[in-house]
């Protein structure tokens, strides 16, 4: 009987992993083998989808309706239909932060991509989009092979205002115009051109809105309300969900612990219907950020009963739950008069829309767009390449005393690779990060190129004694040039852990001044961070010949930082967030949000669009291993700016100060800047052309801001022609203290590299133009 029993579990064994196996590939819903729901009309892709959704909708009863307003969606059996997990993650890779996504199996890992803020440092709108296609390639591949969802609550386009947000290492930095296009491309990415609005997976544009304080100094992001002005939350907090919604035409967008001048964010109208849904014409669904309606009811006391916490959130257009409140309390909210099953059914509509655009009720996943993805296509070599170069492109060279990089090959003579970052791993790939196909340390990078002498200096980045100092000053006395691989981690800045200031932890500076000194040839500076650091002292050392910031540089991170230390990739970052000292933050609490600076209270204000005081490094610093010189070759130097014809009555030209943008004519209304872009070194390399305007003074404009930016490959010796469109309305427009946007009529500055040139605007009306 034992032998019999034995057989037995084995051939159950069998069975189960045949079962496990078949399951990855069955449909979600519209199984063609069940012939009792594949012939419905939801099932139906003839149908238009707009039809197929009311007729699911109006087959489930209220208690089927509320349990698929969760996170972790309840399957229908009767009507063929699985349960759902809808959050997954994909913020630089597929992660498995969220419960959708796993790894295991023909799974073991996926391309882990540098964290967004390294990404961000190329100011590659290219390269944004393709890490998107890449990412969503393996996430169908995962999604076919039963491992993984097709919504990802990625990416995060917050504002990155202040520089001790733990957060701000997933965002594209701190202005408008980079996460703005950021969000668009990266959105486009994932989602994929289909045509006919099928989607190969649905991206989520979070967290709507003014969300940038996790925990500082007693106040944490579920009870935090940020005041904010019309000024700053048009000017700023709303850019890149805008472009989100309306370039990337992104499925999804995500409402925010806090609250915003004392409405939680999850149940405010006018940020929901108002302005996602309404004047952004959303076409998808809105999701609450996890347990975000429990958190205005239990944290913040906004509702005075569950079920009250429940119709806010939803007639204020909240779709779906990630957690369980809504579908825990919604029946009774229903069942007490304070929601009607129609408010529900709006909610299921557009989250059950999305699910039908992406082909979960399309039956047989394998005869779907994506569905021959699988194993073969993650990890593959082309995409751990593409994450090796978009390491290299995100690296910024910040100083380069004497030109001592790029470094030599030595395979006699040392370097001495030190410090705690200097062979890490998981470290390289920051937060809401997966399993990586493989990891390339900094030390074997190196290593890679030159023989090295290693020593870690400190056990951990928090460096909290010198117990390790007398290891590492030796090395350095021993070698040609000494290599410091330190900075931060996920212990120092991380979500719910804001940093405290901007300085080096522990005795981390301690230790590169110390081994700076004790060195026998010259020290390059290798800081991996998501925050700017004040690293002064570093900057004005000369002992400390070259400094390159990494960020968080991905699984091929320390190939890349080789790459460039030895000059086989030309460094072309640039700075996406401004690098402050210490002293920035002595009148400047995480807890304003204004942007503006405030002279009578020594308000500094925030971001290079606004403070004028002294930095570090500023906002779009970085450094190349040959120089490029800038040359406008033709501008214009007056633009006419027509105004509609309801808003004049007489044929003349006047001046005016300002015009509203809804008052000027936009369609069209745009100017070309060329500027040759010259290499003038011995190096080919790529660049970076910021172009920054400066406008007429008043109505509280940006003292400057980036208009735009375009990437330019040029050879030694070479120069290329680069046509800069400029649209008007768009990036020539600045804020009014009402919120409302205006052009200012008059001198716009625009700024190039180190040239400067003017362009006058005019109104062009025929009449008086109105308020």
């Amino acid at each position: 009987m034992k032998g019999n029993t034995t057989f037995s579990f084995i051939l159950l064994l069998l069975l189960l992993a045949v079962l496990t196996t078949a399951g990855a590939g069955l449909p979600f819903a519209c199984d063609p083998r069940d012939s009792a729901t594949h012939t419905l009309p939801f099932c139906t892709t003839g149908l238009r989808i707009e039809e197929r959704v009311k007729d699911l909708i109006g087959r489930l009863t209220l208690q089927e309706k509320v349990k698929l307003l969760a996170n972790n969606a309840a399957a229908v059996p009767r009507l063929g239909i699985k349960e759902y997990e809808w959050w997954s993650e994909a913020l630089h890779g597929v992660s498995n932060v969220g419960p959708g996504t796993k790894f295991g199996g023909e799974f073991p890992g996926a391309t882990s991509f540098p964290q967004v803020i390294t990404t961000a440092a190329s100011f590659n709108v290219s390269l944004w989009e393709k890490i998107g296609e890449v990412v969503s390639d393996e996430a169908r591949a995962m999604y076919n092979g039963g491992m993984g969802g097709l919504t990802y609550w990625s990416p995060n386009v917050n504002i990155f205002r202040d520089p001790r947000w733990g957060r701000g290492q997933e965002t594209p930095g701190e202005d408008p115009v980079v996460a703005a296009k950021y969000a668009a491309s990266y959105v486009r990415g994932l989602q994929g051109t289909d045509a006919g609005g099928r989607l190969k997976v649905a991206a989520c544009c979070k967290h709507y809105t003014a969300y940038d304080l996790d925990n500082w100094a007693g106040v944490d992001r579920f009870h935090f309300n940020a005041k904010v002005s019309q000024q700053d939350i048009k000017d700023t907090f709303d850019i890149p969900f805008r472009s989100c919604v309306m370039e990337g035409k992104v499925a999804s967008v995500m409402c925010s612990y806090n609250q915003v001048n004392g409405v939680p964010t999850c149940a405010d109208p006018k940020l929901l219907r108002g302005t996602v849904r309404g004047s952004w014409r959303l076409d998808g669904y809105i999701v609450s950020d996890c347990d975000s309606v429990g958190v205005f009811y239990d944290n913040q006391h906004y509702a005075s009963t569950p079920e009250e916490a429940v119709a806010d959130a939803i007639k204020a257009g909240l779709d779906l739950d990630c957690g369980p409140f809504l579908s825990v309390h919604t029946e009774n909210a229903v069942q007490r008069g304070l929601l009607n099953e129609a408010d529900i059914n709006l909610a299921l509509y557009n989250t059950i829309t999305v699910q039908m655009r992406l082909g979960m009720f399309d039956g047989e996943p394998s005869a779907q767009p994506y569905g021959n993805l699988g194993p073969k296509d993650v990890c593959t070599p082309a995409h751990q390449e593409l994450a090796l170069e978009a390491a290299r492109q995100g690296i910024v060279l910040l100083k380069n005393e004497g030109s001592v990089l790029p470094l030599s090959p030595r395979r006699h003579h040392p370097y001495a690779v030190i410090g705690p970052n200097s062979d890490v791993t998981v470290t390289m790939i920051g937060n809401y990060a997966g399993v990586a196909c493989g990891y390339t340390t900094p030390l074997q990078g190196i290593s890679a190129y030159s023989r090295t002498i290693h020593q870690p200096g400190c056990a951990e980045v928090a460096c909290a004694d010198d117990a390790l100092f007398g290891g590492a000053i030796q090395a350095a006395r021993r070698a040609d040039a000494t290599i410091m691989v330190m900075g931060l981690d996920q212990s120092i800045e991380a979500e719910f852990r804001d940093r405290a200031g901007l300085m080096l932890p522990g005795r981390q500076q301690e230790l590169i001044s110390k081994v700076s000194a004790a060195s026998k040839g010259p020290t390059i500076l290798v800081l991996m961070s998501g925050g700017p650091i004040d690293i002064s002292f570093a900057k004005n050392d000369p002992r400390i010949a070259a400094i390159l910031w990494v960020g968080y540089p991905g699984q091929a991170g320390g190939a890349a930082i080789a790459d460039v230390l030895f000059g086989t990739h030309n460094p072309g970052g640039k700075l996406p967030m401004t690098w402050y000292p210490q002293e920035y933050l002595n009148n400047l609490p995480m807890t304003t949000m204004d942007m503006r600076a405030d002279p009578s209270r020594n308000y500094p204000g925030r971001t290079y669009r606004f403070y004028k005081g002294p930095v570090v490094y500023p906002f779009g610093h970085g450094m190349s291993y040959t120089s490029f010189v800038h040359t406008i070759a033709d501008a214009p130097k007056v633009v006419s700016v027509p105004v509609d014809g309801r808003h004049h009555s007489n044929t003349t030209v006047v001046s005016s100060k300002s015009i509203r943008v809804t008052h000027a004519r936009c369609n069209r209304l745009s100017l070309v800047v060329s500027v040759d872009v010259r290499n003038t070194g011995s190096k080919d390399g790529s660049h970076t052309l910021l172009v920054f305007s400066t406008p007429p003074r008043g109505l509280g404009a940006p003292h400057k801001q980036l208009i735009t930016f375009e990437k330019v490959k040029v050879a030694a010796g070479g120069q290329e022609r680069v046509p800069i469109k400029i649209h008007v309305c768009k990036y020539l427009s600045v804020v009014d203290g009402a919120g409302v946007r205006r052009i200012p009529m008059g001198e716009h500055a625009l700024h190039i590299g180190d040239i400067r040139h003017a362009i006058s605007l005019e109104a062009q009306t025929l009449g008086v133009i109105k308020s």
